[in-house]
């Protein structure tokens, strides 16, 4: 069976949408065990996505090993996201004063928006995997002291790297950025799409939905 059937391995509900935008059919299977996120010491941002979601993906392969029903190959995806303020990783803020500070760090400041994915194909064995990164620069606009507190009040930053969404319509924490919308949001379309072609997948047209999805200019051109 080729081209394989694809796994998402991510709990990510804003993955699963982005995921969706290719028209090709996946279904969501999450690893029975959680990869510990700590940074690693002196890990650099792009080395910790790479190595997180890799890890992620090795995870997901171990629990379809577990499931006798998972013989046929299919082709596992993950992915990892973080924000670096100069050289300091801003992960998921654990709580409101860690959101609080993170945004308040940001407010104006130029940023950088790491995101990793690995892809692999897989059949009772790891056949082929492939770990790609895409960095994308992001300024935030002046936002206000209220205006984080209602952010914070909503709870959206406390499952988003850097306590922000891109996509946050109320908020709109972000004054322009350079690169790919989806890949700040999590999930690099135009690395994916150009991936699997290469794989034997065909991709209808992406722009049109994804433009229509992020309300703005999509990064790919087909």
């Amino acid at each position: 069976m080729f081209p394989p059937e694809i796994i998402l391995g991510s709990g990510s509900p804003r993955r699963r949408e982005l995921l969706q935008l290719l028209g090709l059919p996946f279904q969501v299977i999450l690893p029975t065990e959680e990869v510990d996120e700590t940074p690693l010491p002196h890990e650099l941002p792009a080395e910790l996505v790479q190595r997180l979601s890799r890890l992620k993906n090795e995870a997901v392969a171990t629990t379809l090993a577990s499931q006798d029903h998972f013989a046929h190959e299919v082709l596992i995806l993950t992915a990892d996201t973080t924000v670096a303020l100069d050289r300091f990783i801003l992960n998921k803020p654990q709580d409101d004063m860690e959101a609080r500070e993170m945004l308040t760090s940001l407010r104006e400041q130029p940023h950088l928006v790491y995101t990793s994915m690995t892809v692999s194909r897989w059949q009772r064995q790891t056949l082929e995997i492939i770990t790609l990164l895409d960095t994308n620069k992001v300024w935030m606009r002046d936002y206000s002291e209220a205006e984080i507190e209602a952010y914070i009040a909503s709870g959206d930053p406390f499952d988003k790297a850097g306590a922000y969404a891109i996509q946050h319509a109320t908020f709109a924490p972000v004054a322009r950025f350079e690169g790919c919308f989806a890949s700040i949001m999590g999930l690099p379309l135009a690395q994916l799409v150009s991936h699997l072609q290469t794989l034997g997948f065909e991709v209808p047209p992406v722009q049109p939905r994804c433009q229509a999805y992020i309300n703005g200019t999509c990064c790919q051109v087909g």
